[in-house]
């Protein structure tokens, strides 16, 4: 895989990932609309069942902690890629084919993974088959 398949994949991916966070705040943005419209709207002479208030503001709470437990992980995840770029400086890298070897001078970190940057100017995708020693 080439640098610049890497490149699109990796704007590919951080694409969706935006697209994925823009359509879930909308989600939750337009529930929490809906849910105000509707107890403005209600009949005062035959009011929201409790039971169904309830399972609704229930609903609201558990789409308001899924997006922070999604940006909670998101976070862990790019710490845990930026503590494993930092842990190959220095150390010799061996691509998965076998053809470029070399000392580890740099690491690009992208959304979906690591770009070596060797002392011979190559460039080796950190994935699967790569020999780290």
């Amino acid at each position: 895989m080439d640098v610049n398949s890497v490149s699109a994949s990796t704007k590919a991916s951080a694409s969706v990932a935006e697209t994925a966070a823009k359509k879930a705040t909308l989600d939750y943005d337009t529930f929490l609309t809906l849910l105000v419209q509707q107890m403005k709207n209600q009949d005062p002479t035959e009011p929201m069942d409790a039971t169904e208030q309830i399972a609704q503001l229930a609903t609201f709470s558990q789409v308001e902690q899924t997006i922070q437990t999604n940006k909670n992980l998101e976070n862990l995840l790019q710490s845990s890629t930026l503590g494993q770029a930092g842990s190959m400086i220095g150390r010799t890298v061996t691509s998965a084919d076998g053809t470029i070897t070399g000392v580890v001078e740099q690491v690009k970190v992208f959304s979906d993974g690591l770009i070596a940057l060797l002392d011979s100017g190559k460039e080796v995708v950190v994935g699967p088959g790569v020999i780290i020693s």
